[in-house]
């Protein structure tokens, strides 16, 4: 793969750290914060008879993460097409 004549690299790891670390932002969030930090005040909010800190500490992280693993994947594709060095 040949990289286009304009193409900036410093640009393209920006873009990829800053996708990077609201990834991980997120991750963190849902699975330490949802499931441990603030559980005591999500517990305050029942789905299905069960409380929400227990919720996100069973499965809702695992939904979350599925989407976060799509949303990762699109936004990748996205700052490839960006920067020219997307794949066909």
């Amino acid at each position: 793969m040949s990289q286009p004549q304009n193409f900036d690299p410093q640009a393209y790891w920006r873009a990829t750290l800053r996708l990077l670390v609201a990834t991980l932002v997120i991750w963190f969030v849902v699975s330490f914060g949802a499931g441990i930090l603030f559980r005591d005040a999500l517990d305050t909010v029942r789905i299905g008879g069960y409380p929400l800190g227990f919720w996100f500490a069973q499965q809702g992280s695992i939904f979350i993460f599925v989407g976060l693993i799509f949303w990762y994947a699109k936004r990748m594709d996205k700052i490839d097409r960006e920067h020219d060095v997307h794949e066909e």
